[in-house]
């Protein structure tokens, strides 16, 4: 127990930055903390904190070891919780992100029901299309829609996700409609403008079951997808874009899918986290939560599905 104390001690003055301040909370003088302090470097044989009158900071050991001692806190927190009460409790803050585009519509409309399942839980929800630095930037888990680069990341397939071409019937009827990929080169095709966005060009499968990249362009082109969706359903050009977007407006005819024949194989929708032994309980609660809630969207060959794409 004595060791558990100082290492409890530890965590707070680290985080807290004063003795004083954690002396207050415990309802002990500052020296109780610092004498904990002292056991806990003595045992350990390394010089964790650099003390001085008016600041206090952390050695690099101290810094490694602080990352541990606080996931082996969170830990024994979500055991306690697990079996307290007789049912799952979790608490504390998560950070997800996903784009914008999709998590508006997908992720966002989620959050209320899994706080209200969870109360103890909050949640701090990034749309951004940027693909963010996980660990660096301190987040738990990140929705990511497209192929996923090799990482040290760990994924979690959520279902699948289908592109289409599509474009507006008064488009069509000014300009035809494309018979194959090749055709597009005489279109007005509305692209995303960053170059990180879709470097290769749109995919298509040919008649052998290939995957071809064709680079297009035309006149308009812009980094937000709610932009080229909304141009598209103006007139203004075929546009490239997920089922999940575009799906109510072939419903309702506003749209009109092209060069089917040619579409290539689904990607992923995935839950994408840090690599960790040992999850924390809110996050494996949130992740168990998207995984239910995707599997449980629909069947999608037939389009019933927000995301066109079998369910994972």
């Amino acid at each position: 127990m004595d060791k558990f104390k100082q290492i409890e001690s530890y965590v707070a003055v680290a985080t807290r930055g004063s003795l004083t301040a954690v002396a207050q909370v415990e309802g002990v003088a500052p020296a109780v903390i610092g004498r904990r302090i002292d056991a806990l470097e003595a045992r350990l044989g390394v010089k964790l904190l650099l003390r001085t009158t008016r600041r206090i900071t952390l050695t690099d050991e101290g810094s490694a070891f602080l990352e541990s001692c606080q996931r082996v806190l969170a830990e024994l927190r979500d055991a306690e919780a697990g079996v307290s009460a007789g049912g799952v409790k979790a608490s504390g803050h998560l950070r997800v992100t996903a784009p914008a585009g999709f998590g508006r519509r997908h992720i966002a409309p989620l959050v209320p029901d899994f706080l209200d399942r969870h109360p103890e839980v909050s949640l701090s929800l990034d749309l951004n299309d940027r693909v963010v630095d996980l660990v660096n930037e301190g987040y738990d888990c990140a929705v990511r829609v497209g192929d996923l680069a090799d990482s040290s990341l760990v994924s979690a397939r959520l279902a699948d996700n289908r592109r289409v071409c599509v474009a507006s019937p008064p488009y069509l009827q000014r300009n035809g409609t494309p018979a194959t990929p090749a055709d597009l080169g005489r279109h007005q095709c509305l692209a995303y403008a960053s170059v990180s966005s879709q470097p290769r060009g749109w995919v298509f499968q040919d008649g052998a079951g290939a995957v071809t990249h064709v680079r297009v362009g035309g006149r308009m082109d812009c980094t937000d997808g709610a932009v080229l969706h909304q141009w598209c359903l103006e007139g203004r050009g075929i546009a490239w874009r997920s089922f999940w977007e575009v799906g109510a407006n072939l419903a309702d005819g506003s749209l009109v899918a092209i060069l089917e024949d040619f579409a290539a194989p689904p990607n992923g929708i995935y839950a994408v986290f840090p690599q960790r032994k040992h999850l924390p309980l809110r996050l494996r609660l949130w992740l168990d939560y998207l995984k239910a809630h995707f599997a449980a969207a629909g069947p999608s060959q037939g389009g019933d599905s927000p995301l066109g794409g079998q369910r994972a």
